[in-house]
């Protein structure tokens, strides 16, 4: 697979269109086989329905885009099949939390959750509650995950008004930069108090990215590896010259 693509966008325009998913039709057997393995391994799964990025296009740094609607079990056979058939995206958004020092903060997944011991930006992948009508709502999409998987509300943080896009193969990270006015230490410890008091959450731990030497690659996805480096790297340098 080749390197992350990173690509600046001014703004998002996704809709929903309706139509059935060749691959889902066709394998139906191999997906149901699947599943049964994916759910002795972690029962807490559950199996709703998710959209799928179906085609797209960038005009004049507006990304436009069309997505179907399918089943979790579906995708997540799509995805890890090597995503076979015709040209399909996993497109979603995240929220990149950043502090006022220029430190990231990433979260580790929960044991009981597919991606275990992975460190992600809080996200998550757009399904029914992301529409208004037909469209695909990714700028709502990513102050829900923020607040639903930190406790860090709209009102904590100061949102962007542009997207950073990560294309690697068949997926699209659509990267929303929301930057918190606390220092990362203060704010990992407050969205640390939030996850303690859960009974069931997301995240396990936080983890604070400052530097390149923080970025796991081990344990981070590659998209999420560049932007990463991409944004710390545009930092050091407005350090330097501001």
């Amino acid at each position: 697979m080749s390197e992350p693509e990173i690509v600046e966008l001014d703004a998002i325009d996704c809709r929903l269109e309706h139509q059935p998913w060749r691959f889902a039709e066709e394998n139906a057997d191999a997906i149901r086989a699947h599943w049964q393995k994916v759910i002795e391994a972690k029962p807490a799964s559950f199996n709703g329905k998710i959209l799928l990025l179906h085609r797209w296009q960038i005009v004049e740094r507006r990304f436009h885009g069309a997505y179907l609607m399918t089943d979790y079990a579906s995708f997540l056979a799509w995805r890890d099949f090597g995503a076979p058939g015709e040209p399909r995206w996993n497109c979603f958004a995240m929220a990149a939390l950043e502090a006022a020092d220029g430190a990231f903060l990433l979260g580790e997944m929960a044991e009981h959750t597919s991606n275990a011991g992975a460190i992600y930006f809080a996200a998550g992948t757009p399904d029914p509650s992301d529409l208004d009508g037909d469209i695909v709502n990714l700028a709502g999409s990513v102050t829900r995950e923020l607040e639903e998987e930190t406790g860090v509300s709209i009102a904590d943080v100061e949102i962007a008004s542009g997207w950073t896009a990560v294309f690697h193969g068949p997926r699209i990270a659509l990267m929303k930069s929301v930057r918190s006015p606390l220092p990362s230490a203060e704010l990992k410890g407050g969205i640390e108090r939030f996850l303690a008091e859960d009974k069931k959450p997301e995240l396990e731990r936080m983890h604070v990215v400052a530097s390149p030497a923080d970025i796991r690659a081990d344990r981070m996805p590659a998209f999420q590896c560049a932007y990463l480096a991409h944004r710390l790297d545009t930092w050091n340098r407005s350090q330097r010259t501001g």
